[in-house]
């Protein structure tokens, strides 16, 4: 049998169709991409003119200016890192997809999760074993059901090793509380399964005083992989900057040489331009940490806005505590909706695009369960144009901010038509 044609990652497919359905005319408002659409923060196009000069290959890890740059950052961040456990890359995917090629056995996933885990894994060639997310947040699988995932895969043959959890998450905007990390990293150690923690949502929590992180990495040091990058904190997405940090130890060593031998083979290195660039946004000077604050503050505010607008419309939804995301499940409204022939995640997300120019990402795209009425809404994507964002950074509460408004109307509009 021939096997499948591998699918484009689907936020990115739906990214392309938005631009090309965008370029006739057509008026949309795009929820199903996680880029930070923020104006470009000039002290970066200058270190990054300034580093256009850089144009050799160099240590495939990435210079020793910048992997101090980033142990520093994680140093500051109760995690002591020292240069020689940092690998900087063009972007975290790229760090993702080596460590599943450089760590043996298959991969426990929360379940919803962001899209390019589960298909990363199968490339490969692992088993992906999804885990359901707690009540309370999303991210991470509630310890439970991860017992027992564990147990009934170990009978069926799989052999899980890696434990991918995403602080704060995509696609719910939530964030796992420490108690709940405690208890997933001692399960690890019990289950001998290595941690991948995804923390490029870290500097996004909404507000820190009232949200407290703890890093898979505080917990469980000996077994936690972190990884990072600059896409979500600056809007940096296309710039493709991404940073890991290796445990101390012989499973340090084994992994961070598993990830550098992939990546010799993979990336070579990262462009010399953008490690100049990542050298100076990790030292964090004032400018860069001020305009993080600025923009947790702005995606708290939309996301917080959406959240509100779904709740209203009769949705169950948890939360947004970081990022910008928000989680709606329409269940409420099954009945309704199964009047209508809408009686899962694809129809649903068809629906709001067919009668409201609404476009998101379905739950199942996410490995969700396919007939829950759930999808993703990146809030971030309603910024405007640079101009737009620069004002929306910079207003104390941009909701009101005229083109921001419109598009709240337009997604409560669309979510009022799903109720009626």
């Amino acid at each position: 049998m021939t096997p499948a044609t591998p699918a484009p990652s689907p936020n990115l497919a739906l990214n392309q169709l938005v631009d090309e359905r965008r370029a006739r005319g057509e008026s949309l408002v795009h929820l199903a991409f996680g880029e930070a659409r923020l104006p470009l923060l000039p002290q970066l196009g200058e270190r990054l003119a300034a580093g256009a000069a850089h144009t050799a290959y160099g240590p495939v890890a990435g210079g020793p200016a910048v992997r101090e740059a980033v142990a520093g950052y994680f140093t500051r961040r109760r995690l002591p890192t020292t240069a020689d456990r940092v690998v900087v890359a063009p972007g975290s995917k790229p760090l993702l997809m080596a460590l599943q090629l450089a760590v043996p056995g298959d991969v426990v996933l929360p379940s919803p999760a962001w899209n390019t885990y589960a298909p990363q894994a199968r490339y490969a060639g692992k088993r992906v074993i999804g885990v359901p997310v707690p009540a309370e947040c999303g991210g991470v699988p509630d310890p439970a059901a991860l017992r027992t995932a564990l147990r009934t895969a170990r009978a069926a043959g799989a052999d899980p090793r890696l434990l991918v959890l995403t602080l704060p998450d995509n696609p719910t905007g939530t964030l796992a509380p420490p108690a709940l990390v405690r208890e997933l990293a001692a399960l690890a150690r019990e289950e001998d399964l290595l941690i991948v923690a995804d923390e490029i949502y870290r500097d996004i929590v909404h507000d820190p005083d009232r949200t407290p992180f703890l890093s898979p990495a505080e917990a469980a040091p000996e077994r936690t992989v972190v990884t990072s990058g600059l896409s979500k904190t600056l809007g940096l997405g296309g710039w493709r900057i991404g940073v890991a940090r290796f445990p101390e130890g012989d499973t340090g060593d084994r992994l961070r040489d598993g990830v550098l031998a992939a990546a010799s083979e993979l990336w070579s290195t990262l462009a010399g331009p953008m490690q100049h660039v990542a050298a100076y946004a990790y030292a964090e000077p004032p400018e860069v940490t001020a305009r993080i604050r600025a923009a947790a503050r702005l995606h708290g505010a939309v996301a917080r806005s959406v959240h509100r607008i779904a709740v209203d419309a009769g949705a169950t939804c948890r939360p947004p505590t970081a990022g910008f995301y928000v989680y709606p499940d329409f269940e409420p409204l099954r009945a309704r909706l199964a009047a209508r022939g809408i009686t899962g995640s694809a129809s649903l997300a068809a629906a709001l695009l067919d009668d409201s120019g609404l476009v998101v990402l379905a739950g199942h795209l996410l490995g969700d369960d396919p007939h829950a009425l759930r999808f993703k809404a990146a809030t971030s994507l309603l910024y405007g144009d640079q101009e737009q964002q620069a004002a929306a950074l910079a207003a104390d509460d941009p909701t009101r901010l005229p083109h921001l408004a419109g598009q709240l109307d337009r997604i409560a509009a669309a979510f009022a038509r799903l109720a009626a």
